[in-house]
């Protein structure tokens, strides 16, 4: 396992971003003076994944089955710890600052992605050996460190456990997204097609969330899709091919989704029509798809990183 490797020799995080074109320190350093203005009780600002490592994709443009273009670039990936968590607050801060960010800067500009943890969880998961923290930990760089907290020794988890975890984390959110998938059929049923579009709000979400909780143990409290599509771009592109939101139709539809979540149940006045709802079932009905099919490569891959562990384990 890459980043459990040199676990035992592990000294400390990086704590310098020189490696990277000064373009990318500047946006890292912009960044970071603007999380510090938004969150005001920040201990810990850490950028993680392919810009830490140094492999991110600064523009890649694939065509999918319909002859579209699917554009991936890698995001700024940073995690804020604070001394308590956001909660419901975080995507109101993740777009207060990727607005203030984006701003006057080109079609191309690197978009960041922000998550926020508590330094007791964030220490509780290191000491646990939950790997999306650990990785974070042993290939990660220290943006900020106000100096009031420390960071525990993290435990080596093996690949079993692992999948035992994903796999509890999978099941869970894919019960919780069929049981909301099946209510939509007895209020379609019902003709309440407003309500409908709630429940296929909700099967989507728990959809969604199943993905970075398979792929790196994290769970994201938020309800928003735009967010949670967002974060699952690191793990599969297919997603573009349920919510292109590449014509004004598509925009419409998602949009409604979006918005029956809070609308559905409080606002009297909203109110979705029944070819909207025929028209998000097939799109939802290919989302159990790509989910089930990405996961279940996860599940493959950390059996055949298992097994490769077993001789290590034996010996």
């Amino acid at each position: 396992m890459s980043f459990w490797k040199n676990l035992a020799n592990f000294v400390g995080m990086k704590q310098s971003i020189d490696f990277l074109p000064e373009r990318k320190q500047r946006d890292l350093r912009e960044l970071v003076g603007l999380i510090r203005d938004e969150v005001k009780d920040v201990v810990m600002i850490i950028l993680y994944g392919s810009y830490a490592r140094n492999t991110y994709v600064e523009l890649d443009i694939q065509r999918d089955f319909g002859g579209g273009e699917i554009q991936f670039m890698s995001d700024y990936d940073i995690l804020v710890v604070t001394k308590r968590r956001l909660g419901s607050k975080e995507s109101t801060v993740d777009s207060r600052i990727k607005d203030r960010f984006l701003r006057c800067k080109g079609k191309f500009q690197t978009y960041p992605q922000i998550i926020n943890e508590s330094i007791s969880k964030f220490n509780n998961a290191l000491s646990e050996g939950r790997y999306f923290y650990v990785d974070i930990l042993t290939q990660g760089v220290m943006l900020y460190d106000s100096g009031e907290c420390q960071l525990a020794t993290p435990r080596e988890l093996n690949y079993s456990e692992i999948l035992q975890m994903a796999k509890e984390y999978y099941d869970s959110k894919l019960h919780r997204a069929k049981s909301h998938y099946d209510h939509h059929l007895l209020d379609y049923t019902k003709q309440d097609y407003t309500y409908t579009t709630f429940d296929l709000h909700q099967t989507v979400e728990h959809l969604l969330k199943a993905i970075p909780l398979v792929f790196i143990l994290y769970g994201h409290k938020e309800h928003v899709l735009k967010f949670l599509i967002e974060k699952c771009k690191a793990y599969t592109l297919e997603l573009a091919k349920v919510f292109p939101c590449d014509t004004d139709e598509e925009k419409h539809l998602f949009e409604l989704l979006e918005r029956s979540y809070i609308e559905a149940r409080y606002n009297d006045k909203f109110v979705v029509p029944k070819e909207v709802v025929d028209a998000l079932v097939p799109k939802v009905d290919l989302l159990f798809n790509i989910v089930e099919d990405v996961c279940r490569k996860q599940f493959d891959y950390y059996k055949q990183q298992s097994k490769k562990q077993l001789p290590k384990e034996r010996g």
